[in-house]
């Protein structure tokens, strides 16, 4: 039981250890996309926006148009002016509404298409409001307003509406760098954390090892006790081998799962059993280290084990997915649980591979699915 519970820790502290990398390798991929140099694509229509804001009073005196307007205009009374307000407020803050937050409801569709969607719905969400402003101006105001000044308000509106969508990135980037910001100063404080486990926690690899070859060479006469102890022996080379990676093949996380599963039987016996059917085309596919035994694990932890209630788990390929899979029969006592696993190894996934592990619980059974490449 201490073996276990010993072993247990080892292979969580292992999981922070590697957790930890990826923390600094994000840090650094953070760092490294602060200086990357910002695309023609999106200078360019700032600078043509701003040169045509510049240049249109000189447009107007050129046609001689203010001149026109100016003896045209629609007597500045309060209705108008109440109701131009209210029109103006209403109008931006939609396009801003739309643009900083309602597009980004969904983002299932691919890119060019919602660029397509935006474009779309910003037009038409002017369309509309220009129609509003031509229906309801004359009703409230109680004034006819010309075709010339008519024109200008919309044109005027127009320009300062795709003013607000450049804004709306602007306001959008601020979240994101903030967002940013707060979950770099969590991983440092998760890292910190993990740092300091590690160092509670170290154990000299050398002092290990003689420590087993020692208690092998006492059990020298009992197989069994034998078995035991080069099965955990080859665990904990494994663990220290594949330290420094973040991924391994799937071949050997099936022989070091190998290994695990003889150390559970020997305490469980036929209360406990495990089928793989593994295709060979994945053998060579990597996947996070510890990914199997992590899930093993937890269904040997969470689940009442005995005479009357055995555990049965199952891995096999399926797909493009890995399935480890149990049936679920609660222990009745507590569960000494940080319930870290599952999330750490969907965190795992998604820094290494870009991808998502699915979890399920139907039909009183317990299934964990990851992608494979």
């Amino acid at each position: 039981m201490i073996v276990f519970k010993n072993m247990g820790r080892g292979l969580r502290q292992f999981a922070l250890h590697s957790y930890t990398s990826l923390q600094v390798q994000s840090a650094k991929i953070s760092i490294a996309l602060k200086f990357k140099r910002v695309k023609q694509k999106v200078l360019l229509p700032i600078a043509l926006l701003v040169a045509l804001l510049l240049t249109l009073p000189r447009v107007l005196t050129h046609y001689r148009i203010t001149e026109e307007l100016t003896d045209a205009f629609t007597t500045a009374s309060f209705n108008d002016i109440a109701f131009r307000f209210i029109f103006a407020t209403a109008l931006f803050w939609t396009v801003l509404q739309l643009n900083t937050n309602w597009k980004y409801v969904s983002n299932s569709k691919s890119k060019t298409t919602r660029i397509g969607l935006l474009i779309f719905s910003n037009t038409l969400l002017f369309v509309f409001f220009t129609v509003l402003f031509n229906f309801f101006y004359p009703l409230l105001v109680q004034q006819q307003i010309s075709k010339n000044e008519l024109g200008l308000v919309h044109f005027v509106y127009g320009i300062v509406a795709l003013i607000l969508v450049f804004v709306s990135g602007v306001l959008r980037y601020q979240i994101i760098h903030k967002a940013d910001a707060m979950e770099n100063a969590r991983l440092k404080q998760e890292q910190l954390k993990s740092e300091l486990a590690a160092l509670k926690n170290q154990v000299n690899p050398h002092f290990l090892f003689n420590s087993l070859n020692s208690l092998n060479t006492l059990v020298r006469d009992n197989e069994e006790a034998t078995t035991f102890v080069n099965k955990l022996s080859s665990l904990y080379r494994y663990i220290l081998q594949s330290g420094s990676q973040d991924t391994v093949p799937l071949q050997d996380e099936l022989t070091f799962l190998e290994n695990y599963v003889h150390l559970i039987k020997t305490r469980y016996r036929e209360r406990f059993s495990i089928t793989l059917v593994i295709d060979d085309k994945w053998l060579q596919t990597k996947l996070p280290v510890l990914s199997l035994q992590l899930l093993v694990e937890n269904a040997v932890k969470h689940n009442e084990i005995s005479e009357d209630q055995p555990l049965q788990v199952r891995v096999f390929t399926e797909g493009n997915h890995l399935t480890v899979e149990n049936n679920i029969q609660p222990k009745s006592t507590y569960v000494d649980s940080t319930g870290n696993g599952l999330a750490n190894l969907a965190k795992r996934y998604d820094l290494l591979e870009k991808k998502r592990i699915v979890i399920s619980n139907t039909n009183n059974i317990f299934r964990v699915r990851l992608p494979l490449n």
